[in-house]
């Protein structure tokens, strides 16, 4: 064995082309520096990000490409300056692991918008020229920044999915003041987003609607995740019973779907947040102008907001609805999440199945 294929001691599942195959593989992380943190990773979410740069969706993947933004695991080694974080702590690593941390979004902690662009955490550029490497990995060594205290009476499992899922949801609920209890607030789409909408909507105070296109996932949003009612959005009565009832509504349909049927169920000065990914959005100028209606779009959220969120799921025993695989599963993970097939989330068991 040559002197580089040593160096190569962190093990990976990669995709080497667009058909987005993942199969072992192995590479060198960047040694530590100091400030950043050495992590084993134990537990790694899957996200539709995974499935977008696996198979070259956006035309810019670099292969190989190793995915996965949802990581939790425990620190292994500090560098000499960091103060956040010492050997045997819990922590998380979310979408970015770094930024310019000198233009207005990074000083005030809302990294995820810094001008200059956040490097992703898999198949972005860093400041050094290297392609980052995701959670679908052993290991990950990230500047202290860019990681989360995960309480140790929090599961890692569980943590995983709020680091994308979870304050993709999150960030625009705070930023809309959706945490006002008594409040109305309608989830379209039940999926990895959408059944976090609805845990902290129910945890906020709010009265929760859950509005989808399956009647089969009824019984599991009014029983399993506590919502107060459901809506098949086809039934054209259940709909207009609703008509101008929400102040709040949280759109996490990534399919094609109408916009003015939702609309339609905002109270006057209604906001509607947009999470999902439709290829297009369309809808009646009067539905806004006439209702003094906000629409907005949000991705996840910065370093501190990710914190407070953490911290809020665990002060207040909110956890993610997850199905643990091991990483040989992941090829087959990632086909399920593509059909919907899994409630809610995929949390990869890296510490037990990674050899």
């Amino acid at each position: 064995m040559s002197a580089e294929e040593a160096n190569k001691d962190c093990l990976a599942w990669a995709a080497r082309d667009s058909s987005g195959v993942l199969s072992p593989y192995k590479f060198s992380r960047r040694a530590l520096g100091n400030d950043d943190v050495h992590i084993k990773i134990t537990h790694c979410g899957v996200c539709y990000a995974d499935v977008v740069w696996t198979r070259n969706k956006h035309g810019d993947s670099k292969y190989p490409v190793v995915p996965g933004h949802e990581i939790a695991g425990v620190v292994e080694k500090v560098g000499s300056s960091v103060q956040r974080f010492k050997v045997g702590d819990h922590v998380g690593v979310g979408t970015y692991v770094n930024s310019c941390r000198d233009c207005e979004y990074c000083n005030d902690r809302q990294e995820v918008h810094c001008v200059k662009g956040a490097v992703y955490t898999f198949n972005g550029v860093d400041v050094d020229g290297t392609i980052t490497k995701g959670g679908y990995s052993s290991y990950i060594v990230v500047h202290e920044r860019y990681c989360y205290v995960i309480p140790k009476n929090y599961p890692l499992a569980s943590s995983a999915p709020l680091l994308c899922a979870g304050i993709t949801v999150y960030s625009p609920m705070m930023r809309h003041k959706m945490n006002q209890p008594g409040k109305s607030l309608a989830v379209i789409g039940l999926g990895g987003l959408g059944h976090m909408a609805v845990k902290f909507g129910k945890a906020f105070g709010l009265n929760v609607t859950v509005i989808s296109t399956s009647v089969s996932k009824k019984e599991e949003a009014l029983s399993l995740l506590g919502a107060d009612k459901f809506v098949v959005s086809t039934d054209k009565e259940q709909m207009a019973a609703l008509a101008k009832s929400f102040d709040f509504i949280i759109d996490a349909a990534s399919g094609d779907h109408p916009f003015d049927p939702y609309m339609a169920l905002l109270k006057i000065s209604g906001a509607m947040v947009l999470v999902g990914f439709p290829s297009e959005v369309k809808f009646s100028p009067a539905n806004l102008i006439l209702g003094m209606r906000t629409i907005s779009g949000s991705v996840t959220g910065g370093t501190k907001e990710t914190q407070e969120m953490i911290d809020f799921c665990a002060a207040n025993g909110i956890h993610p609805s997850i199905e643990v695989v091991p990483i040989e599963y992941a090829n087959q993970a990632l086909e399920r999440m593509i059909n919907r097939d899994v409630k809610y989330r995929f949390v990869i068991d890296i510490q037990n199945s990674l050899k």
